[in-house]
């Protein structure tokens, strides 16, 4: 069973041992899953989130208003702080993280969506320079 919704699709499925669970993928209905390389905004995880019956396979952020980074300093997210990105990772992500999802995260995959996060920081200039250097 699928069900396509704001680019999130929920695959009900069951297990090795039969018992159901859901799968949340944020491919583009239709479309097939998003790629990385056609978006750099999203992370497939090492280690899929489980929520229940629900495992988060991908997430996608998109670039945060400057109200969205309230209870949290610059510099701690640049640096890639755990309790910063608990506050802010919820409130960019799609499907939408809870700060207990992004708290029992694999490092790997945190040090991934940081990574992604810290470049809507970078000013236009900078990724422009980062890209000449390392293109």
């Amino acid at each position: 069973m699928s069900k396509d919704k704001n680019q999130e699709r929920i695959v009900i499925d069951s297990g090795p041992d039969g018992h159901a669970f859901s799968v949340i993928d944020t491919g583009n209905p239709g479309d097939g899953d998003i790629d990385e390389a056609k978006d750099p905004n999203t992370c497939t995880l090492d280690t899929p989130l489980k929520r229940g019956e629900q495992v988060i396979t991908k997430v996608t952020l998109r670039k945060p208003d400057a109200g969205e980074l309230r209870g949290t300093s610059l510099s701690d997210l640049v640096s890639l702080d755990v309790a910063a990105l608990q506050k802010v990772l919820p409130r960019v992500s799609t499907p939408t993280l809870t700060e207990i999802d992004v708290a029992r995260m694999d490092p790997a995959d945190l040090v991934q969506l940081g990574g992604i996060f810290v470049g809507f920081l970078m000013p236009k200039a900078a990724k422009s320079k980062l890209e000449y250097q390392t293109g």
